[in-house]
Parts: C-alpha cells; sequence; structure tokens
C-alpha cells in the first residue's frame, strides 16, 4: 500500500489558502455529509466537542472516501493521547492552548518516531500503518506530519516568535474566544482589541514563515484574514450552522424565536 500524502501540508508549503469546517456533533453520519460539502479541511474537535479516540475514528474513516483532510484536535498537548491519534490514522493535528516554544517543541517531538522525536512504535496494531501494510510507514510517516499549535493567550501572544520559530510547527492558530477571556473580554471575540491582537499574530507567523490560521462566522472577516495573509481559515462551525437554520426555519413559521449571536465561544 501507498503512503498517504498529506496534501493539507502540502498546500500549506506552496501557500494555498485552505478553507475549513469546524465539525463538532462527534457523529460519522454528518462528518461524511459534509465531508461532501467542498471544504478543503474539516477539523474534528475532540476539545469542546464529546469526542475521544473512538469516535474520531468512526469520522476519520467516514471522511476518508472524500476530497477532504481531517483535521484533529485533541482535548490538550498530551504525548500519550497524541499517539493515540496519530495512530487511528490523523495527519494533521490543532494542539490547543500551547503557549511557549517548549511545549510547541514537545507537541513535534510526539509526532516523530525516535531519533527525531517521541512517538511510540506500534505500526502493528495501527490503521494509520494500514496494520505494516504501509510501504515505508516508519521511516515516511514523520514526513507526512503536520502540526499546527493553537495561540489563545496573553501569555502565548507574547511568546508567539519564539512559538513560529519551532521546528516542525507548520501554522499557528489563534483561537478568538480564549483569546479574547485572556485579554479580559470574555465572550468578545470580535472587539478590536481582540481582532488587532489576531491581524499582528498573522503578520508575526507569516514573517516566520509559517502558515497561519484563524475561525470565524462571519464571511467578511474571514475574507479580511486572508487578506491579511491567513493561510488556513475555518469559516463556520457545524453546530451554529444547524442551530441558525433550525431557528430561522421555526421563525418563519412561528415567528418569534431568532437564532442565538455567534459568540465564538468554544473555539
Amino acid at each position: 500500500m501507498q503512503m498517504p500524502v498529506n496534501a493539507f501540508k502540502r498546500a500549506l508549503q506552496k501557500g494555498q489558502p485552505q478553507i475549513g469546517l469546524w465539525v463538532g456533533l462527534a457523529d460519522s453520519y454528518v462528518a461524511e455529509l459534509l465531508a461532501s460539502t467542498g471544504f478543503d479541511w474539516l477539523l474534528i474537535d475532540a476539545e469542546h466537542a464529546p469526542n475521544d479516540p473512538r469516535s474520531v475514528l468512526r469520522q476519520l474513516q467516514a471522511v476518508a472516501p472524500y476530497p477532504v483532510h481531517p483535521i484533529v484536535r485533541p482535548v490538550h498537548g498530551n504525548v500519550e493521547l497524541i499517539k493515540q491519534y496519530l495512530d487511528i490514522g490523523a495527519q494533521t493535528l490543532l494542539i490547543p492552548m500551547v503557549e511557549t516554544a517548549e511545549q510547541a517543541a514537545l507537541m513535534v517531538a510526539a509526532t516523530r518516531y525516535p531519533p527525531r522525536g517521541m512517538r511510540g512504535v506500534g505500526s502493528a496494531l495501527a490503521r494509520a500503518s494500514r496494520w505494516n501494510q504501509t510501504d515505508g510507514y516508519l521511516q515516511r510517516s514523520d514526513d507526512e506530519m503536520c502540526v499546527l499549535v493553537q495561540v489563545e493567550s496573553v501569555a502565548a501572544l507574547d511568546n508567539l516568535e519564539a512559538i513560529a520559530a519551532v521546528p516542525g510547527v507548520d501554522g499557528v492558530f489563534f483561537g478568538p474566544a480564549d483569546l479574547s477571556a485572556s485579554m479580559g473580554l470574555i465572550g468578545k471575540p470580535m472587539d478590536p482589541a481582540v481582532q488587532g491582537a489576531i491581524a499582528r499574530g498573522i503578520a508575526a507567523v507569516t514573517k516566520a514563515g509559517k502558515a497561519a490560521g484563524c475561525l470565524t462566522g462571519d464571511n467578511q472577516v474571514a475574507r479580511d484574514y486572508l487578506a491579511l495573509g491567513a493561510m488556513f481559515v475555518a469559516v463556520g462551525v457545524d453546530t451554529s450552522l444547524l442551530v441558525k437554520a433550525a431557528s430561522q426555519l421555526a421563525a418563519a413559521f412561528k415567528g418569534a424565536r431568532t437564532a442565538p449571536p455567534e459568540t465564538h465561544s468554544a473555539y
């Protein structure tokens, strides 16, 4: 069997912006439906959504036949947990709450086999290697790993230059919700101070030669991020899309409730 190529990583290296969607409904049927809609990448969220390695596995299997790249966000940057997600087939991880270059370097090491890193070798049990049927998996898998770290605090912003400079970090994602909270503006991710910090962060990451990313449900803000140089932008969340569409449909017939404002509180 041939080694799966990380098309998302290759696109970032070529400077091709990638448009994504957040997937939090934690269901393989939903993930497959969304995989058919034309996005470049889907973020399978195991930080705030009720996912675990088994439910993530089912979603990875569901989206595999489609031309979309799955990214997995673990609940936190745990070396052992990362090993599990890699073994079930994730090639790109978005690691939340990274605040230092040392943390970022540890996350890179967790995705690489020795001697380059500390990923445990268990390929005979791993879907990632097709149970040792992928030619040269142990020798070639490191090159297909894509590590995205999430900067979402004032402390992380202070260390942004060092974080972006870590070898093996492919991209830096700015989390508007937690960043706004860290800045004393909880629930206000669109505050000019927060958006200004993100804009400066995108510039710093781009200057470091890495890909910058962010999430917004506002189409114009997403276009603004892309214009600033962001290379991977999520433009919506499945839960928000469903709530909004269902609320609008109900209101069209019942004339009462409108969709709640999108606060980005869980991103």
